[in-house]
């Protein structure tokens, strides 16, 4: 039966919102180690950045394609730095991912993988326990200092744990300048023979909040595939692709606590690094960050009323 007007016109409506999810980015902290969680997937071709999208998510699956129209974000960046206090480190490569459910009206809500959407490349910490707590007027951790002759006993890693789902997400913003495109907040877990397997700045009741934004406009790109990733300009499937910069100097980070010895060494770590650290003096970097977001199917409505069923069956299709 041919769609009236009406219809039509609220298809278009639903698919320009899908395929102009400006995506999510990125990213976290980035100071740190996350194992690949057991749910990414190894996909062909045009799906291959998406390999933790939440298809599987009841309510992704519960997506119908007309009231809601489920899709999948994912923002990466290389290389860039972070300032925490006093210390200033490079980051690795950050990878975010979350499912997106965009209704027929109101706010989009943002679908965590499982283990949390953020996963980043190992990067040790600068000058390791040396550089993170000596030298200290405090004796016993004079002590430590002393005792530190290897690299063993001095490297310090940090890994970035999410300490509460993503969510503010913006859909303008990730076309938009200055503007945060959505609020994720992160702990930071330090590791070394020393520390206790507590220690961390930053809790899930005290987190560090990051809000990042585009730095300047982000090129912005067009993807069309078929539904097993093959590119194709008349294909199913459609992304918008944005590439930028991504910062924030707005976040503060709190103080690091329960790294042992009933917290003196939380109060060496915290007297060397400057923390707590106020809004204004942190700040995040994210070079040549690239943002999927994937729109489904280029005419969601056509899909209805199963479309996050057919989203999930196409994504796991393109599982290698």
């Amino acid at each position: 039966m041919p769609k009236s007007r009406s219809e039509k016109a609220n298809s278009v409506r639903r698919r320009r919102r899908a395929l102009g999810v400006s995506g999510a980015v990125v990213a976290v902290l980035a100071v740190g180690a996350l194992a690949s969680p057991a749910s990414a997937a190894t996909l062909k071709g045009a799906w291959a950045p998406f390999d933790r999208c939440p298809v599987d998510a009841a309510s992704m699956l519960a997506a119908d394609g007309q009231n809601t129209v489920a899709s999948c974000n994912v923002a990466d960046s290389p290389n860039g730095s972070i300032k925490l206090g006093n210390a200033t480190a490079t980051t690795g490569d950050t990878n975010l991912q979350f499912g997106l459910l965009v209704p027929s009206s109101g706010s989009a809500t943002m679908v965590a993988p499982a283990g949390g959407a953020a996963v980043s490349a190992p990067v040790s910490i600068p000058g390791g326990l040396l550089g993170l707590m000596c030298p200290s007027n405090v004796p016993v951790i004079s002590q430590i200092c002393d005792g530190i002759t290897n690299s063993t006993l001095n490297k310090v890693t940090a890994t970035v744990q999410p300490a509460g789902d993503p969510s503010g997400f913006s859909l303008g913003a990730g076309t938009s300048v200055g503007q945060p495109i959505l609020t994720m907040p992160v702990k930071i877990k330090l590791s070394n023979p020393f520390l206790a397997s507590t220690c961390s700045i930053g809790t899930d009741s005290d987190p560090i909040v990051l809000k990042p934004q585009n730095e300047s406009a982000p090129a912005v790109s067009f993807l069309r595939f078929d539904a097993d990733g093959t590119p194709d300009t008349a294909g199913a499937m459609g992304a918008t692709v944005l590439k930028g910069t991504l910062r924030d100097d707005t976040f503060a980070v709190p103080a690091a606590k329960n790294c042992g010895l009933a917290g003196v060494i939380d109060l060496a770590v915290n007297l060397k690094e400057g923390l707590p650290s106020k809004s204004g003096d942190n700040h995040l970097v994210l070079n040549n960050s690239t943002t999927y977001a994937l729109g489904g199917f280029a005419s969601p409505h056509a899909q209805a009323p199963g479309e996050g069923q057919k989203l999930s069956d196409a994504w796991h299709a393109a599982v290698q």
